[in-house]
């Protein structure tokens, strides 16, 4: 079968990505533009579009007699029409499960370095401010402990029961968000406005769906009694942009460490650029997910799933 992929350079240079055995004629591109005239020359002839964000819509799919399987390189699926899909006989499979060391980890690196203002301290170091000073140390923003404090986990999967793991390894109470409006399913639950009230720390780690758009919004902010930290590694539309600068702003909340965002990349007018240098900001480019084990386990994944589809048919 033929095979292209559409968005290599989604992956590290430096990581092997071979051919799946079952593919026969295979076209790999670093990146296609987001333009259908283009999506649809590139596809015209595969069977097999493997791809991670390029959106391909029922237009383009519409126009693809011969596309059997869209193997998608990430777990969410928002970027493809999957009715369209359906109504042309073409599977779409998404990899799971494939970060789940990964993305937790990241999850703690940016609530730390947001926690202590690692970032902060690193350009006083860097910037000449620490040495102007004179001290032996520099202690201008106040540096928490994780221990002792509440984490509350929106979106409990896979992901969030490790960051549990993590969390209670520090020392926190770990409190699971149910969802928004709906009585607890178990103990292990906790109603979602509680979760907001009492943590110090959320971590959202929910997929985007029509529920959990700008979930986190001033309506909810405005329910957090601590004045968390958040920290977001789940999609950036879960959060209101507007509403977390407005809410760092008026001290509402410690700050926030994000790894997405509802535009990536970020233009320079996007709003979260405006609170960029807050001590307990940090951003990552949307790379959680890419651990060098991460990629390789995707991929492995990826293969496995597209050489079983081609054995099938």
């Amino acid at each position: 079968m033929r095979a292209v992929f559409l968005d290599r350079g989604t992956f590290s240079d430096d990581i092997d990505l071979p051919q799946p055995e079952g593919v026969t004629d295979y076209q790999v591109f670093e990146d296609t533009p987001q333009d259908t005239d283009t999506l649809i020359e590139r596809c015209k002839d595969a069977d097999i579009i493997i791809t991670n964000k390029v959106k391909l819509d029922k237009d383009v799919i519409d126009s693809l007699p011969t596309l059997k399987l869209i193997q998608l390189t990430a777990t969410g699926m928002n970027n493809v029409d999957s009715d369209a899909c359906a109504a042309n006989d073409v599977a779409l499979y998404n990899v799971a499960g494939y970060a789940v060391k990964s993305v937790p980890e990241h999850t703690f690196m940016l609530m730390l370095a947001a926690m202590r203002s690692a970032l902060h301290y690193h350009n006083k170091v860097a910037d000449g401010s620490w040495a102007a000073d004179g001290n032996f140390c520099l202690l201008d923003v106040p540096l928490l402990d994780l221990e002792d404090r509440t984490l509350g986990i929106i979106g409990v999967g896979t992901i969030g029961k490790r960051v549990t793991e993590i969390a209670r390894a520090f020392g926190m109470t770990v409190l699971w968000a149910e969802h928004a409006g709906r009585e607890p399913r178990s103990s292990d639950y906790t109603d979602f406005d509680t979760v907001l009230a009492q943590s110090d720390v959320i971590s959202l780690h929910c997929p985007l769906t029509d529920a959990t758009e700008q979930l986190i919004d001033a309506d909810t902010i405005n329910k957090m009694q601590q004045r968390p930290l958040i920290v977001n590694v789940a999609r950036g539309g879960v959060v209101d942009a507007g509403a977390i600068v407005d809410a760092i702003d008026n001290d509402k909340i410690l700050g926030y460490a994000s790894d997405v965002f509802a535009q990536e990349p970020i233009a320079s007018d996007y709003p979260l650029h405006r609170v960029a240098q807050h001590p307990r900001v940090i951003f990552s480019p949307h790379n959680a997910w890419g651990s060098k084990a991460a990629q390789l386990n995707l991929w492995d994944t990826l293969c496995t799933q597209v050489n079983d589809f081609i054995n099938k048919r």
